[in-house]
């Protein structure tokens, strides 16, 4: 049987890129390994000079400098898979989509094994995530679906129809979201040898996300079913990294449900270095007629410089919030 091996974005994908990648949600939970312990992170190499550089630029906002930085290096090494990609990550951040994407192909194009291929793959979904483009995003993580069918890692199908159907849900389409939802919660559970821990993992990640699908859908009563359900696998106490997305799932539902008082005081429980958290923080300030307070949040989530489903969603939303 084949081990499943957990890979996590900010390795693989946007390493170039400054900023915390790993998303704040329940389908990119912190890894954890078969035996339900969290994985010891990977140690990370040494970094080339031109992307401490870059990186650096990137933590004072200077997209542009940063965008030079890249485009100098690949001036001299055009088929750098990491260049092309800090370099499309660069774009989407500018709003520069179209152009961000000729990276991303290149990246793709040069990259030398498959797995390498699909962690590109995933950056051109992120991109057209950026635009809330759910067709297109689901386009693209789908051939990364594909990849880990290739190698039988159900863990990372799990992961990457749940990672598409966030984007699809805060995209608008709830449906499409649904059924990405529903298949990563099927690919996961198909896990050879899955632990109890693993199985637990899973249904809370189902419960949460049917919750915000129902909370979406105005059906309020079959959203807190479905919250209920979530804290009770939770209550297990098999997932203990999983707490910190609990709140927020409230703070959804009771958002949608238009209890603006619970929903900013569960927000408050939350991850609050989480761009999707500080917007719809901000959102339910709004809602509360207390736009000053918003703006304060919008302007924090519009200076993210990661690259994953929350800065999708919130980074562009708030450049235009703040004009």
């Amino acid at each position: 049987m084949k081990n499943t091996q957990i890979v996590p974005f900010a390795l693989v994908v946007v390493l170039v890129a400054a900023g915390a990648v790993a998303a704040q949600n329940p389908a990119q939970a912190p890894a954890q390994t078969p035996s339900g312990q969290q994985a010891q992170p990977q140690q990370q190499q040494a970094q080339p000079e031109y992307v401490v550089k870059a990186r650096a630029m990137l933590r004072d906002g200077k997209l542009g400098e940063a965008l030079a930085v890249y485009r100098e290096e690949l001036a001299k090494t055009p088929e750098s898979v990491q260049a092309n990609n800090a370099a499309g990550v660069v774009l989407d951040l500018m709003g520069n989509y179209a152009e961000a994407r000729k990276y991303f192909a290149r990246a793709i194009e040069a990259a030398a094994t498959p797995q390498a291929k699909a962690a590109q793959q995933r950056a051109m979904a992120m991109s057209y995530a950026f635009e809330n483009d759910c067709k297109k995003a689901v386009e693209w993580e789908q051939k990364v679906f594909d990849y880990w069918v290739s190698v039988n890692d159900f863990f990372q199908q799990g992961e990457m129809a749940n990672e598409v159907a966030r984007v699809c849900l805060e995209a608008g389409d709830v449906d499409t979201a649904a059924k990405w939802y529903k298949t990563g919660y099927e690919m996961g559970m198909k896990e050879p040898n899955i632990k109890p821990d693993r199985v637990d993992l899973w249904e809370f990640r189902w419960q949460h996300a049917q919750a915000r699908i129902a909370a979406r859908r105005g059906k309020h009563d079959e959203a807190q079913k479905h919250v209920a359900a979530a804290k009770a696998a939770l209550d297990k106490g098999t997932n203990p990294t999983q707490a910190v997305f609990f709140p927020y799932l409230v703070a959804y539902v009771a958002y949608y449900r238009g209890d603006y008082a619970t929903a900013l005081a569960e927000f408050q429980k939350a991850n609050q270095n989480d761009p999707f958290i500080q917007c719809m923080m901000a959102q339910t300030y709004e809602k509360m007629g207390e736009k000053e307070k918003a703006m304060e949040l919008y302007k924090k989530a519009a200076a993210t410089t990661a690259h994953n489903p929350p800065a999708a969603y919130a980074r562009p939303f708030a450049k235009k919030k703040l004009g």
